[in-house]
């Protein structure tokens, strides 16, 4: 059964990623869009998809259960995908068109192609939370076994996400760059059709649990009141019944609200994480990405090596790193959570650092070489340049984005596990934002004083000045973690089974 739902997982993050990954390449191409506008607009929707699994969460608590959330996520799902394939093989002008490139796409197109994208983002939001707090509720907190092996499990889901993620950014960003974008967008469509089929034939096998009786909207509203009552000391004549369920409130509230400077401190390295489907994207597009005098690698494609990065590097973690550090430590995962989101943060300042300097020698080799107002020749550099900035991103994701995982779901009131998670993809959707807002202000404020750092011509623009804030930021960020992660206190287990 845990291969039903595992292969539900892995097929929506091949069908999201199947999207985002190559998303900056098809604004910028079909749909003619400038390099900072593709940009921002790539993040302002990963921003929205990272946020809409808070409504996701609090709807499959409050009434729907996390089964039927995910089955109806999967048919909007497949209907989003579907539509962003019709969208992406309507006939445009500009196939006939000399000049392609003052030509742009039909308004109508623009906007059904935004509305598809923006439902598979809707539907993603009610299924990304839900399907890994399902698989993670299979396991029995009154069991000592299968406690130890929830810690397992959230590393292993990761493995077969980033698994997955390696054929789509290999063969389906090949596909849509060299074949056409309409069988690009709709073999997810057809995937996630598939695993759909295969997570229903699986439904008698399912551990369920009953919805709690009060909605999570209410309980967070009674938590925070109680919280505010507790604060000014009001005194009332309410029996003891209603004075212990007012505490138990005001207890939910505490501990949601001790994980905000967790979560406030990882912003930054969210807004690092965006740059990978963006910049790093067109930063490869640039060089010379030729592996025979007849295959050249996508640009969105060496996005694999983040995958391959993780894949290769968490059975290494799981298997070996872990059991040696829990000799010395006595901490039954090695680490704590918060130390290992620390060491995968300090990982994501380095990404930026090596980019930066990558970007550097990139802009170094277009002046020597005289391709400074060539953009669409290739620069005389490797794609192996760029490829440590990718590896040290997947490798810091094994201990950042698993820990935050593991945290988020760990560290809430019980009743509000589903909730917990989607508070982690949270802080991915407003460091989106951060992301576009930082685009959209350098932009604007770098072109009113001549070239912009994000230029149509990258090779007039200057990316690697873009990095070197995002590391100083990312150093300033890691200072702050560090100091309420010293600070944290883990919430107290108890023997009960989650929901």
């Amino acid at each position: 059964m845990d291969q039903r739902r595992r292969c539900v997982e892995i097929t929506e993050r091949f069908a999201f990623y199947g999207i985002s990954s190559n998303l900056v390449m098809y604004l910028t191409g079909p749909l003619r869009e400038p390099t900072a506008a593709a940009a921002a607009a790539v993040n302002t929707w990963s921003g929205a998809a990272s946020m809409l699994p808070l409504l996701g969460a609090l709807l499959a608590d409050s009434c729907l259960g996390r089964y039927r959330t995910i089955v109806l996520a999967s048919l909007l799902y497949v209907l989003g995908l579907g539509m962003l394939t019709f969208s992406s093989v309507l006939p445009s002008k500009c196939q006939e068109a000399v000049d392609t490139g003052s030509c742009g796409p039909p308004a109508f197109q623009v906007v059904f192609f935004y509305f598809s994208l923006y439902l598979v983002a809707f539907a993603q939001g009610g299924h990304k939370p839900c399907v890994q707090a399902f698989g993670a509720d299979q396991f029995d907190q009154n069991d000592p076994k299968e406690r130890l092996s929830r810690s397992s499990f959230f590393n292993w889901w990761y493995f077969g996400m980033c698994g997955g993620n390696i054929f789509t950014v290999t063969i389906l960003n090949y596909i849509q760059d060299n074949v056409g974008w309409g069988l690009g967008f709709g073999i997810p469509c057809i995937a996630m059709l598939i695993a759909l089929a295969v997570f229903l034939l699986g439904t008698k096998t399912y551990r369920f649990y009953p919805l709690e009786d009060e909605s999570p909207f209410t309980r967070i509203g009674k938590s925070l009141v109680a919280l505010a009552r507790s604060k000014r000391g009001t005194a009332n004549s309410k029996t003891s019944n209603e004075c212990i369920e007012n505490e138990d409130h005001a207890e939910d509230a505490k501990e949601a609200l001790r994980l905000f400077p967790i979560w406030a401190t990882c912003l930054i390295y969210a807004v690092v994480f965006s740059q990978f489907s963006t910049f790093f994207t067109k930063q490869a597009s640039t060089l010379d990405r030729r592996i025979t005098s007849t295959l050249q690698v996508p640009p969105a494609a060496l996005q694999s090596f983040i995958n391959v990065s993780a894949v290769a590097f968490i059975p290494i973690y799981d298997r070996l790193i872990v059991p040696v550090i829990r000799n010395f430590s006595k901490i039954p995962s090695g680490i704590t959570m918060l130390q290992r989101i620390g060491i995968g943060m300090v990982m994501s300042l380095l990404s930026m650092v090596v980019a930066a300097l990558v970007e550097m020698k990139r802009l170094k080799a277009a002046s020597d070489y005289g391709l400074i107002d060539q953009p669409d020749v290739p620069i005389p550099m490797s794609l192996w340049w760029i490829i440590p900035q990718y590896v040290l991103v997947g490798t810091g994701d094994v201990f950042t984005m698993v820990g935050l995982q593991e945290f988020f779901y760990d560290q809430v009131p019980d009743a509000l596990r589903s909730l917990g998670l989607a508070l982690y993809l949270s802080i991915f959707g407003v460091g989106s934002f951060i992301s576009s807002f930082l685009v959209t202000a350098i932009d604007v404020a770098t072109r009113k004083s001549g070239e912009s750092w994000f230029s149509n011509n990258l090779n007039r623009g200057h990316l690697d000045y873009f990095y070197w804030l995002l590391a100083g930021l990312s150093g300033l960020e890691l200072v702050f973690y560090v100091y309420f992660a010293k600070g944290y206190v883990y919430k107290r287990k108890e023997n009960s089974i989650v929901r």
